[in-house]
């Protein structure tokens, strides 16, 4: 089958820069799809996306769908002719459905008898048939939250489209899309080549565009370009080394398609304000890329990206210092204003912002996680009074100057304010502290003060909306629960802070007046355990370890996480199979009889065969060994000294019948089992782990 190249451009107005990669790569997708769906055969896909154009290009592809073999069953030979072998009414109105005669049919055998059955090749479509639909489409499932109209026509996109190409080969695809006639021509950069550009073939696309229009169509080529160039810029002009923010870098891919780094300067006496501040303003409203010395200090520079090659490059330089500093000059001023007020003065302030109408203001909640946070603090061994101090003083920089004009700040504004107050150390800090960790990844806590503020925070929301039955549902999480959660289980263990979930929470819970649901704090802790499945999946941990430690529901995250990684070192043992499928039987067994009424007390008199006499000494012999493992939190040599029990429980299930017919020997015998299960119970469940067989 023979193939060529396609292309498909579709040019607009300048596009979202946030959104652009996202179209791009569901355009590719919906594409990619479409012909897979329709069997068509295609090679390497290659997506292209800048300010005014989505772009996608496929190597090889075939110029038509496959020929596909058809056979259609009709009615049963007996049913398709009377007694006198003519046809029935089932046979003609089944063939003149399909358009042919009976003659034209052909007899299949089945094990329930002789079918008449319709054989034919159906001839695949040809490619370029396909495509306009296909392509049409794709942009119609774009995710553009809100599609816009333009002039007189009733076609909807993100942006007003102006052009279209559609190439195969060296030929253009004639069908319309979105209203526009396809052609073989794009456009350049805007400045640089205002004009239309003839592209020959999909080969030739991005080298037309790059070499004549001025264009760098591939976003990924243009993203490490400005990288590049950033970088370069920093180091020959100023020897220092630039910040560069990935989010920030894709956003300004996303609005250039001819990018030339620049670099401009401010006024020295802007870096009396939080460097936090300053980079803020920069990224935010001029999308620039501060600028740091060897040391990591902010330099008076900063780095802007232009869509076009200058003729006066320093014209262009002092337009954006102009425009930056009224910016910097506004965080100068909010930064002067705020120190004037102190935050403890700001508590009040806090007293009409509304937390959650049922759970109160911001105030309110600053009283329960002082509270929260004091008892905390005790439990790890911090000061109670820094943490009290630290977390009513927590929301008191939403209401400065600064935090309004720049909320991703807060807690970064309040530890410099808290700091410019004489307030102690770790109470400023924890004034940052407290949203650690803000994402996956991030950093924790530095401070027992600001892990206690951190978590008190957080469980006062959980505890608090699950009590008034506002839990998460599906992907509606307006409070970040779920983040909420994992934050406090990571700080927790990775803090190694001796907390137990179990009682943190009933004492959230009893801060609150308002709460209509039952066991909150049980169901809270329930929640935040479940958390740990994902927890661990990240970690490439298998569900069935999570599981085992789970169905001992242990309160203590940091002991949770030691049993997690206990079981899973057992879980590579080459006796933890047959272990896993002996606990299994042990379990099975005990529930039959009775399960918990079962005791362990076992009666060495009553002990008859040889396995079951060697099976109790050693697992007296481990009990001894590995209590004291348990106590320590020493999980991971207590399960590798359980796994010498293999043999002897083996040869125990092989020889000894343990349904005895006297009672007291049957007993004895399950009694033995329960201590038995009962040692590896300490840690987990490990009958839920993979069993040999």
């Amino acid at each position: 089958m023979a193939t060529q190249d396609f292309l498909v451009e579709l040019g607009t107005e300048e596009l979202p820069p946030k959104a652009l990669k996202p179209l791009s790569d569901a355009f590719t997708q919906g594409i990619v799809k479409g012909l897979e769906e329709a069997g068509v055969a295609f090679g390497a896909v290659e997506s292209f996306a800048a300010p005014r154009r989505l772009a996608v290009r496929i190597r090889d592809l075939a110029d038509a769908q496959p020929d596909k073999s058809v056979e259609k069953r009709g009615p049963a030979v007996k049913a398709a002719f009377d007694d006198s072998g003519n046809p029935t009414r089932a046979l003609t109105g089944f063939a003149t459905s399909l358009g042919i005669t009976p003659d034209q049919l052909d007899t299949m055998e089945t094990d329930k008898g002789a079918w008449l059955v319709y054989r034919t090749v159906e001839k695949g479509k040809p490619t370029v048939e396909l495509m306009p639909d296909l392509v049409d489409k794709s942009l119609a499932a774009l995710p553009i939250p809100k599609r816009m109209r333009w002039g007189a026509w009733k076609t909807e996109f993100v942006r007003p489209v102006h052009w279209l190409i559609l190439l195969y080969g060296n030929k253009v695809i004639e069908a319309p899309v979105m209203n526009l006639k396809p052609g073989n021509k794009t456009r350049g950069h805007r400045f640089h080549c205002p004009k239309e550009l003839i592209v020959p073939t999909p080969a030739d696309y991005e080298v037309v565009l790059k070499q004549e229009g001025y264009v760098l169509a591939d976003f990924a080529e243009r993203r490490e370009q400005i990288r590049a160039g950033v970088a370069a810029l920093a180091e020959k002009e100023a020897g220092g080394k630039a910040v560069i923010d990935e989010d920030l870098l894709d956003e300004v891919t996303a609005l250039n398609e001819w990018p030339v780094p620049l670099m401009g300067r401010f006024e020295e006496r802007f870096l009396d304000v939080p460097a936090e501040a300053l980079i803020s303003s920069m990224k935010e409203h001029q999308k620039y890329f501060h600028v740091v010395d060897a040391g990591g200090k902010m330099l008076p520079l900063f780095i802007t990206v232009a869509n076009l090659e200058s003729k006066d490059p320093a014209q262009v330089i002092s337009g954006n210092e102009k425009v930056i500093r009224p910016r910097l000059s506004d965080a100068a001023f909010f930064y002067d204003t705020d120190r004037k007020t102190r935050l403890e003065d700001r508590i009040e302030a806090l007293k009409p912002i509304v937390f959650q109408d049922k759970l109160g203001s911001i105030y309110d909640k600053s009283v329960r996680v002082a509270a929260l946070a004091k008892k905390i603090a005790e439990a790890i061994n911090s000061d109670p009074a820094l943490a009290e101090r630290a977390a009513m003083l927590a929301k008191t920089d939403l209401v400065t100057e600064m935090v309004l004009e720049f909320t991703d700040l807060q807690g970064i504004m309040g530890q410099y304010y808290a700091a410019n107050d004489g307030e102690h150390a770790d109470v400023a800090k924890a004034l940052n502290e407290q949203y650690m960790p803000r994402f996956a990844g991030d950093d924790l806590p530095t401070t027992l003060t600001g892990c206690a503020v951190a978590i008190a925070d957080r469980i006062d929301s959980l505890v608090g909306l699950f009590g008034i039955n506002q839990p998460p549902s599906g992907t509606r999480d307006p409070f970040a629960l779920r983040r909420a959660s994992l934050g406090v289980l990571r700080i927790i263990i990775e803090r190694e802070l001796p907390l137990d979930l179990q009682t943190v929470c009933e004492w959230a819970e009893e801060n609150f007046s308002v709460l209509t649901e039952k066991n909150t704090a049980s169901t809270v802790v329930d929640y935040m355990l479940e958390r740990f499945r994902a927890h661990y999946d990240e970690q490439g941990i298998g569900a069935e370890v999570y599981l085992a430690v789970h169905a001992r529901r242990p309160t203590r995250p940091l002991d949770f996480d030691r049993r997690v990684k206990a079981v899973e070192a057992f879980r590579q043992l080459p006796e933890a199979q047959a272990l896993a499928g002996a606990n299994k039987r042990v379990s099975n067994i005990l529930t039959k009889q009775g399960g918990d009424r079962i005791g362990e007390t076992v009666d060495t008199a009553l002990l008859q065969d040889a396995a079951e006499k060697t099976l109790a000494a050693k697992v007296e012999e481990q009990a001894q060994q590995v209590l004291p493992m348990f106590e320590q939190g020493d999980y991971a040599s207590a399960l590798t000294s359980l796994a010498s029990l293999r043999e002897p429980v083996d040869t125990f299930f092989d020889e000894v019948m343990v349904m005895a017919d006297d009672e007291a020997v049957r007993n004895n015998r399950l009694a033995l089992l329960n201590r038995l299960r009962n040692l590896f119970l300490r840690v987990a469940d490990i009958s839920l782990l993979p069993t040999a067989g």
